[in-house]
């Protein structure tokens, strides 16, 4: 049996000496054992100010519904108008105006065996110079299933973008480490989106409603439907049903060259379909008892005809004269949250989820080279990752007054989950040097045990919220005649504690802080991936003695209102120990060896402002700024995955049954001597960029509403830097990674 290794962030070596690990005992533990029982609970906490009733209610922050102003982090809040189909299409859509977070989405240009550039999509979300699986995702509280990219799949790259916005009624972006709430993968933040509930769309008195919407998107000429019912059964059941259609094609840029083969710069004809489904039931048995049953399934495919992968001179027997692939993306979930009031000294209320989510993404590639014989023409490789999640959560709330002006509100529970993940490469005429099937990574099931508890301590003018968590993750790799080494498991476990402090200067402004800890397990992949090539020469291999990437992070900011105006500011800093960087050259001789390693330490530090002003009843400004700088300490050496600095502006007005904005996008050039260079010597560096985006939206009648909006309105050429990471400055078809020009999207969506 594999030793049990304790992995506990390096700020705190040993939990009993840790100041932080200490502060958060003595803050949890002094006042709740002094004080007695009371005979009732208050309904609230202490109030925070009549301002406070008026913000936005998030529940990521603290695994429990409160105000923005009781929550010592930086939220992004968007429902509403923010989803507006005309504005928002996709998860790329969703954060183009948040400051410090960004989706990768990098063109469709792929060989048949390497090259797998742009086949993750919508790749996965950046916070904070941070992404991929150190990004927590969740829906309705269960994880999303995790990114797959590495060179070892050759041209398949699987991303996270399981979602379908159309089924999406409130998306909570919370930045900064957050272990000490939600265990692993959260060392950047996370992302929680919230499907939609009968309550959203039934009107009082109403017993059956719904929803319709139809949306043309200009960008990658996307065509989408969909229609959601819900109804009040009875008393004390509600019920929701939601189809969402969708068709689109090669997302645009400014690349001109329209070759077929790989000089091409304009983008490869490609074709997209999404179709998803959602059932959900709402039962209120009486007592104040609430449960949701909640089934979702989200497909989606893509078809690309890789004129890029074609070479543009027949030179050899290994020419390509046509590539084709194919990606699908499947998820599908089942899951129960209940929520039980309990009157006793040690709970309020009891919350019990439990959710089986299953997921199959797969890339299929078809190469033809018309100059081999014909046995060995076409060329096959077809590779699927699975990844199934069980997981249940059972926690509780305590509200309490401690006498005075003082009150406790205590947060506790269990979350167990069991994760199971496993590959598939198979295929025609492959590689001499490979017999199909094969697995890159041996089938590991992942079990994670954690203790949690939150103790939060409000007075008039103080929230003291310390929290702790314990967190056992082990890794059981099997055995597979697919995989050729002896696999390797790993066990470890963390105590992650977190501080949060907020002082309220007055009804109207604020100050608040955390310190936390966060930890991330290798994944499955990291720790057993397996590629050979002997006739190249060169191989990735495992790395059984990889440890748990740890954290410590600072968070200060302030935020408030004061007549019509609302900001908040936020700067940050943080310490990440034994950064796992995948697929590093460890050996040259005698021959090529590529590996997942720990970095010694990476440090990651910024701000973000962002606030609005009310200039009039009907007109409002709004404007957010965001800037990171990450460094490998180590090496001396600037984190690639930081994007440049990025400024929005924007207006928006009302005038009668009319509402309309602008929006001013400005990113700061990528500095030279702010990329490392190591793996691409002349490394493209984007220049400065301005954008703008126009919209309208009219209210035709009390239950439509009819919007559209222009990008790029100027159809300035740019490129994102997220977008062309490791691409040669020199590159002939550097105008492939462009982003999309000048184009127009149109929604209308009607209640009824």
């Amino acid at each position: 049996m594999t030793p049990l290794r304790i992995a506990v962030p390096a700020a705190f070596p040993r939990p009993r000496l840790s100041p932080l690990f200490l502060a958060c005992i003595a803050v949890m533990a002094g006042p709740a054992l002094a004080q007695g029982v009371p005979a009732a609970a208050p309904t609230q906490l202490a109030q925070a100010g009549s301002a406070s009733a008026l913000r936005e209610v998030v529940v990521s922050g603290a695994r429990s519904e409160r105000t923005l102003d009781e929550v010592p982090a930086a939220i992004d809040v968007l429902t509403g108008e923010d989803l507006d189909p005309a504005r928002v299409q996709n998860i790329r859509d969703l954060v183009q105006e948040l400051p410090n977070v960004s989706v990768k989405r990098a063109p469709v240009r792929f060989g048949g065996v390497t090259g797998n550039v742009g086949r993750d999509g919508n790749a996965g979300f950046n916070i904070r110079g941070l992404e991929g699986n150190r990004v927590l995702l969740t829906i309705d509280g269960i994880r999303v299933p995790r990114e797959l990219s590495s060179g070892v799949f050759g041209p398949a790259a699987f991303g996270r973008d399981y979602y379908d916005i159309g089924l999406i009624s409130r998306v909570e972006i919370l930045r900064g480490a957050n272990s000490a709430l939600y265990g692993s993968d959260g060392l950047a933040g996370m992302v929680a989106m919230f499907t939609t509930e009968p309550k959203d769309l039934l009107k009082p008195g109403q017993t059956l409603g719904g929803r319709a919407s139809l949306s043309l998107d200009g960008q990658d000429d996307t065509r989408r439907i969909g229609v959601t019912l819900a109804g009040i059964a009875s008393e004390r059941l509600q019920w929701l049903g939601s189809v969402q259609v969708g068709r689109s094609e090669a997302l645009d840029n400014q690349g001109g060259n329209f070759a077929l083969n790989s000089n091409r710069t304009a983008p490869n004809p490609q074709k997209d379909d999404q179709v998803s489904a959602m059932g959900k039931l709402v039962f209120t048995p009486g007592g104040g008892q609430r449960h949701v049953f909640t089934a979702e399934h989200v497909d989606k495919s893509s078809e690309v005809e890789a004129y890029t992968g074609r070479a543009p001179v027949v030179s050899a027997p290994t020419h390509v004269g046509d590539l084709d692939g194919r990606s699908d993306m499947v998820r599908s979930r089942v899951s129960w949250d209940g929520r039980f009031p309990v009157i006793s000294a040690w709970a309020d209320e009891l919350r019990a989820m439990v959710g089986y989510q299953a997921s199959e993404s797969r890339e299929t590639t078809h190469e033809f080279r018309p100059l081999q014989p014909a046995a060995t023409q076409n060329r096959v490789r077809d590779v699927t990752y699975n990844e199934r999640i069980l997981q249940a959560v059972l926690q509780a709330e305590k509200l309490r007054p401690l006498g005075g002006a003082w009150s406790q509100k205590l947060v506790y529970g269990v979350d167990l989950s069991r994760s199971s993940l496993d590959n598939l490469v198979t295929g025609v005429n492959g590689p001499s040097y490979e017999s199909y099937p094969l697995q890159r990574f041996p089938e590991t099931v992942e079990t994670t045990t954690a203790l949690f508890v939150q103790s939060e301590y409000a007075s008039e003018r103080w929230s003291v919220i310390p929290a702790l968590r314990y967190d056992r993750v082990a890794l059981d790799a099997r055995t597979s005649p697919l995989y050729p080494l002896q696999p390797a498991s790993l066990s470890n476990g963390a105590l992650t504690p977190k501080l949060g402090v907020i002082w309220r200067g007055s009804e109207h402004w604020s100050l608040f802080g955390n310190l936390a800890a966060g930890f991330k397990s290798p994944s499955p992949l990291q720790l057993n991936n397996f590629f050979q090539n002997p006739f190249g020469n060169y191989e990735s291999i495992p790395n059984p003695q990889l440890r748990p990437e740890k954290s410590r992070t600072l968070e200060l900011g302030t935020r408030g209102r004061s007549g019509g105006l609302d900001w908040e500011a936020v700067a940050f800093t943080g310490r990440y120990k034994d950064f796992i960087e995948d697929l590093v050259t460890v050996q040259t001789v005698p021959r090529l060896q590529f590996q997942s390693v720990n970095r010694q330490s990476v440090t990651l530090r910024g701000f973000e402002l962002k606030g609005s002003a009310r200039l009039s009843a009907r007109t409002t400004l709004r404007a957010a700024y965001g800037q990171t700088t990450g460094t490998d300490t180590a090496r001396g050496l600037p984190l690639n995955s930081v994007n440049p600095a990025k400024l929005v502006l924007g207006v928006d007005h009302r005038l009668g049954d009319w509402s309309l904005g602008a929006s001013l996008a400005h990113s700061a050039k990528k500095s030279a001597s702010d990329i490392d260079t190591t793996g691409a010597a002349n490394q493209f560096a984007t220049p400065a960029w301005t954008t703008l985006d126009l919209r309208a939206s009219w209210q035709v009648t009390r239950a439509t509403r009819l919007s559209a909006a222009i990008h790029n309105l100027t159809d300035r050429r740019y490129w994102e830097w997220t977008n062309v990471r490791g691409i040669a400055a020199n590159s002939p078809v550097l105008d492939s990674y462009t982003a999309p020009g000048r184009s127009v999207s149109v929604a209308l969506v009607t209640d009824f």
